[in-house]
């Protein structure tokens, strides 16, 4: 075989080589920018997945220590509220008067005898120095709001009452409101703070059967309301920022009536009036008895008189009738 045909084989075994070294080269090229693309495609994902981490753990940290301090300021009002007990106990030390606290609110029962006299709406001296004693301590609780309720039993009232009182409820209402106007008057607690209220006989605590049970039932309740419950009713003291008066939106235009649209088809005839009926004929003149013209008078002068035309019949509206 001449040398030639060597050389032509050798060169082209290279070639085949050179381009099966080149594919190759070029596949593994290709699958390494798919890697690549990968990779960055993940390690764009771990990079968002790390924030909504550490987002999360910063929303869990800040839920961490809104729970945190609404529980520090559970302990502080459960603390108040212990003291406000305590310090009542210890200030209304009397068989007459109970205490009782239910969800938050403070129920200090004092009976009548001590406020007031049978019948009357005046405060007794010894009534008053209790109110005082009420007052103290609640001044140390400015936040909390006072409801003063009045009971009485279900004894109807006596003629002499009636003429003041027509009822329970007249006479409960006022010594509520007596022992409210001395709360702000001479205890100088904050009118915002308190409101009387008068249940008659109907909120009793004993059965009225005996007169133990009456006597427990005739008596002025003091409710304390805790501060959550009471915050939202006290206003503003005067003097501060005054809320800005919400606006009101105005009304949403009222949209026109659609116009119809033009009709594109052809403009629909009106129907024909139907035809008048024809005047019927004049009579023909009798020839056996006929009219003689009327002689001319003295008034018309050389002029003739004009004949006297008999009216047109009126045609009917119903049109011409059909024979059946």
């Amino acid at each position: 075989m001449p040398k030639q045909t060597w050389y032509i084989a050798a060169i082209l075994s290279l070639l085949a080589v050179l381009a099966f070294v080149g594919l190759t080269s070029w596949q593994r090229s290709s699958e390494l920018e798919k890697i690549r693309a990968e990779m960055a495609r993940t390690r764009t994902l771990a990079e968002q997945a790390a924030q909504q981490f550490q987002s999360a753990n910063q929303k869990l940290a800040e839920k961490e220590s809104l729970v945190a301090q609404l529980e520090q300021e559970r302990q502080v009002a459960v603390a108040a509220q212990k003291g406000l007990e305590d310090q009542m106990r210890a200030s209304l030390q009397s068989k007459d008067i109970t205490i009782s606290q239910l969800q938050g609110k403070l129920t200090v029962n004092i009976l009548d005898r001590i406020l007031f006299d049978s019948g009357e709406v005046l405060l007794k001296p010894e009534g008053e120095q209790i109110l005082l004693k009420i007052a103290g301590v609640l001044s140390q609780f400015p936040n909390r709001q006072i409801h003063v309720v009045g009971h009485t039993d279900d004894v109807p009232l006596s003629a002499n009452l009636r003429q003041r009182f027509p009822s329970n409820w007249e006479l409960s209402t006022a010594r509520a409101t007596a022992a409210v106007r001395f709360l702000e008057e001479k205890a100088s607690v904050d009118p915002r703070r308190i409101g009387a209220v008068g249940y008659g006989e109907f909120h009793p605590i004993a059965p009225n059967t005996t007169a133990e049970g009456r006597a427990l039932n005739r008596r002025i309740a003091l409710v304390v309301l805790p501060e959550e419950l009471a915050g939202a009713d006290i206003p503003p003291p005067a003097g501060s920022a005054k809320p800005k008066p919400v606006l009101e939106s105005p009304a949403p235009p009222v949209p026109p009536a659609p116009t119809p649209a033009p009709t594109t088809g052809p403009t629909p005839t009106p129907a024909p009036a139907p035809p008048a009926p024809p005047a019927p004929p004049a009579p023909a003149p009798n020839p056996s008895n006929p009219t003689p013209p009327p002689a001319p008078s003295a008034d018309t002068g050389p002029f003739k008189p004009v004949p006297a035309v008999p009216p047109a019949p009126v045609p009917s509206l119903e049109g011409p009738k059909k024979n059946p």
